[in-house]
């Protein structure tokens, strides 16, 4: 009865083993998704940011809403899936491409910032994450002097 223990056990545990197998063959194998985009470096790609990481809006009228951007490049050989685009405050709303951007084209990260209630000189940060070699994290931002009405 102990051996039919013993057997059953190490049965059970074979077949443990080859269901975690065969799902972690069918993540890296199945299609690209941003969750193992950024979880399985063999996905990385490379980025070249086309315009400036750091841009002056220059002045703006208190309560006027301003829209910025920031193009990229795919530079790489992979598809490059942006997971994430947030704000560092809730005046800011960022905005990235649902689709991934294939190897040699062009995507851009866009937010809007609205100037109600802000005035003089506002620093704000776009915090982006994408299936990118050397980091996953891109910190993008821009300032904007908000004149009162």
């Amino acid at each position: 009865m102990k051996q039919l223990f013993i057997l059953l056990m190490a049965g059970g545990l074979l077949a443990a083993c080859n269901q975690n197998d065969a799902k972690s063959n069918t993540a890296k194998k199945g299609p690209l998704t941003a969750e193992n985009a950024i979880q399985d470096s063999v996905n990385y790609t490379t980025i070249q940011w086309l315009d400036s990481m750091h841009q002056d809006l220059g002045k703006v009228t208190q309560g006027q809403q301003v829209e910025v951007s920031w193009r990229f490049k795919n530079t790489g050989n992979k598809p490059l899936i942006v997971t994430n685009a947030t704000a560092s405050c809730g005046c800011t709303v960022a905005e990235k491409p649902e689709e991934p951007v294939a190897p040699g084209e062009n995507g851009v990260i866009k937010a809007k910032f609205d100037s109600n209630g802000r005035e003089n000189e506002q620093h704000k940060e776009v915090y982006v994450t994408a299936n990118t070699q050397g980091t996953t994290t891109h910190n993008l931002s821009f300032k904007v002097d908000v004149v009162k009405k």
